[in-house]
């Protein structure tokens, strides 16, 4: 399965691509600035999965049927939270 990234996740391509993916972000297809249902469209036409944190594509996604992950500010705030936890046990309240 290929990766498709919103443009907000555009500089993680050599990061996903060095973990094994095959990657493509909205800018590699023409798609920079365009409407979050034509993001949608072209992920479902070409069977990729998008990466986006905008709630608004993550629900035409889910809509249409189109395989997809949400990185929220929320999610990323929970993995900051247990790493900063983790590493840094005693200065924790």
């Amino acid at each position: 399965m290929k990766l498709l990234l919103d443009e907000m996740y555009a500089g993680l391509k050599e990061y996903f691509e060095t973990l094994g993916w095959e990657v493509l972000t909205v800018k590699d297809v023409g798609l920079q600035g365009a409407k979050d249902i034509d993001v949608v469209k072209y992920a479902k036409d070409h069977d990729l999965l998008l990466v986006t944190r905008d709630q608004k594509p993550a629900e035409l996604a889910e809509l249409s049927g189109v395989k997809y992950v949400l990185i929220s500010n929320a999610l990323i705030a929970r993995i900051a939270d247990e790493k900063i936890r983790e590493k840094y046990p005693n200065i924790v309240s």
